[in-house]
């Protein structure tokens, strides 16, 4: 960066104009695979799906609450974990400003995770979260939605991460989105679903470090992001 090209204003506003047509491209583009997105051919979930949440057992169906559509986070947190995966506490800590917004807008948001409930309640308070977020525990719902896998599969090679076979072992857990809708009659459809990288415009703070002169400054993905808590400067942690 010390080495880095510079210029005057007038270079400076040629160039930007530039990168302004290339942005604009990209907003379009944008435009076109959400339309593409919410174009794709809906699946009917027959199957039933039970969750453990603050207020009993609830179906698939019946975590979408009042709204006809629900957003599903594939959160990392497995049984027995000491805490969430790192990774999806930066992303989640994206959810509570955007769902002040979207649940009033006939959309329902919540993280699904295959730890225990009391698990999943010890880390929200932990990590000062209010979004809604369920344990899938006991169901095949993280199995069938590729998130969570078991080891026979793994070894066999049928484990499956981003629409594809997985190169590499990918351990018991993965990130994602599903999400779904629910008629008038009460049927739950699966409409999408994103793993990996396609997480990625959800996470706020990497948008912003795209503005920045450095940009994500980063070896590895996300190699120097910590759970907000575990930062030198941040506050003590309260004891549960």
């Amino acid at each position: 960066m010390a080495h880095h090209a510079t210029g005057t204003p007038a270079e400076w506003l040629k160039a930007r104009k530039a990168l302004l047509e290339r942005e604009k491209q990209l907003s379009r583009l944008r435009d076109e695979i959400a339309e593409e997105r919410r174009a794709l051919p809906w699946v009917k979930v027959d199957k039933t799906y039970v969750f453990e949440t603050p207020a009993g057992k609830k179906t698939l169906a019946e975590l979408f609450g009042k709204n006809s559509q629900l957003i599903i986070y594939h959160f990392m947190l497995a049984p027995g974990w000491d805490a969430g995966c790192s990774g999806c506490s930066f992303l989640a800590d994206h959810l509570d400003s955007a769902n002040q917004h979207i649940k009033h807008h006939d959309v329902t948001l919540m993280a699904v995770s295959r730890a225990p409930l009391a698990e999943i309640e010890a880390y929200k308070k932990r990590m000062g979260w209010q979004f809604d977020w369920a344990s899938s525990n006991g169901s095949d719902f993280n199995y069938d939605f590729h998130v969570s896998f078991r080891k026979e599969d793994v070894e066999a090679g049928r484990a499956t991460y981003n629409f594809a076979p997985t190169s590499e072992n990918p351990g018991e857990e993965a990130p994602g989105f599903s999400a779904f809708y629910r008629d008038e009659n009460g049927d739950v459809f699966h409409t999408y679903s994103s793993y990996a990288r396609g997480n990625e415009e959800v996470i706020g703070a990497y948008m912003l470090l795209d503005f920045a002169p450095k940009g994500r400054n980063e070896t590895e993905i996300m190699d120097w992001m910590r759970r907000h808590d575990e930062y030198e400067d941040a506050p003590a942690r309260k004891s549960a």
